[in-house]
């Protein structure tokens, strides 16, 4: 049954539609779900449940993007204002797929595919294909190993998880075997120049009831209770505004590129996907050498979903309702008990985490120009 839009003040839903969470996932969405209702005067009613009839509109935030049409009618959903996140027709849109062009006229593509869409990004993104088939696949990677090493990435993983790193076609045989043919025709693969000395940019806009962000920053890299290299958190220049405002703080050269080509990226995806719409928009540009030690920097991907990144952009937004017009907004991610987190930080999930251990996510905003 679709909400009732029309009665009573509203309410903010958890809506999971990305599988299992983790815990701390779950934790962060739901105190993010309520800072969020904050903003806009609203309710906030928890975990949505289609059982229970809600008085007034309804305010989504999926945990993933939502695909399908169909399923955005079911809930209501008619524009950005409805969500945090973004809406897709098709699965590949919600993926890295649509980053670079197919090999050639012509080639197999799921139902929604957007040529005009590449070529309009070739600019701002790396060299590299999309294939929907392993045949492709192999004739793409050999036109890409001409020119250098590459990086097999499967759409459906994210943070780096499941890449391989491919210099010789030998090697990229063995990769390709292992692909699931069913999987590829259905979200397509990913095959892209590798960089070395990579920097990671992250760029994005956020709108919630009449408040507009728009920001640029770098993502950290942390050790986590294994060990192991991960995600630790975003360092984010936050503005009030369009992307205008921002690119008229003084910013560095390279942060300026990911900016402008992040906002390329941006207006091809609203203008090329019929049916796309998007309160939440994330990109990752990437900076770095190629094997010849030639600068190179493009979109790796896009993100339209609440993501590692959201507890800073909604910190933001509530520093924009309280007067600010530019912030500096840091997500952290720190593991084991020893930690401490820095003065200010609001936190978001402390404790123990059944996959990852001890964990502590927190967020830390300080008006631009301050320490």
């Amino acid at each position: 049954m679709e909400p009732d839009r029309q009665n009573g003040p509203g309410t903010v839903v958890i809506y999971s539609n990305r599988g299992r969470e983790a815990l701390h996932e779950r934790a962060v969405h739901l105190d993010l779900g309520n800072r969020l209702a904050l903003l806009q005067g609203l309710e906030f009613g928890g975990e949505y449940d289609p059982a229970l009839a809600y008085p007034g509109l309804l305010y989504f935030v999926p945990s993933g993007t939502v695909i399908g049409r169909r399923n955005a009618r079911r809930l209501g959903l008619r524009s950005a204002a409805d969500l945090f996140g973004g809406v897709v027709p098709q699965p590949f849109m919600a993926t890295k797929a649509i980053t670079h062009g197919l090999l050639r006229a012509g080639a197999q593509a799921p139902p929604g595919w957007s040529r005009r869409f590449a070529q309009r990004v070739a600019d701002a993104v790396l060299r590299g294909f999309t294939v929907f088939s392993r045949e492709e696949a192999g004739a793409a990677g050999r036109r890409l190993l001409a020119e250098g090493p590459l990086r097999i990435k499967p759409v459906l993983a994210s943070g780096g998880r499941g890449q391989h790193l491919v210099e010789d076609p030998a090697e990229l045989d063995r990769q390709l075997a292992a692909l699931d043919e069913d999987e590829l025709g259905r979200f397509g693969l990913v095959l892209e120049e590798q960089l070395e000395q990579v920097s990671t940019y992250s760029v994005g806009q956020v709108q919630v009831g009449d408040l507009l962000a728009t920001y640029c920053g770098t993502q950290r890299l942390t050790l986590d209770n294994q060990g192991e290299e991960v995600y630790g958190g975003s360092d984010l220049l936050v503005v009030a505004g369009d992307f205008d405002e921002l690119l008229a703080l003084a910013l560095d050269e390279p942060v300026r590129l990911a900016v402008q080509q992040a906002r390329l990226y941006d207006a091809a995806a609203l203008d090329s996907f019929a049916g796309f719409f998007a309160s939440r928009r994330n990109y990752d540009i990437a900076r770095g050498l190629d094997s010849r030690g030639n600068t190179r920097s493009g979109v790796l991907e896009q993100s339209w979903r609440i993501g590692g990144a959201s507890s800073a952009e909604i910190a933001a937004l509530e520093a924009f309702r309280a007067g600010a017009r530019v912030v500096r907004a840091s997500t952290l991610e720190l593991f084991g008990p020893e930690q401490v987190t820095p003065p200010g930080a609001c936190v978001l999930f402390r404790g123990e985490d059944p996959e990852l251990g001890y964990l502590t996510k927190c967020v830390v905003t300080t008006e631009h120009g301050n320490p």
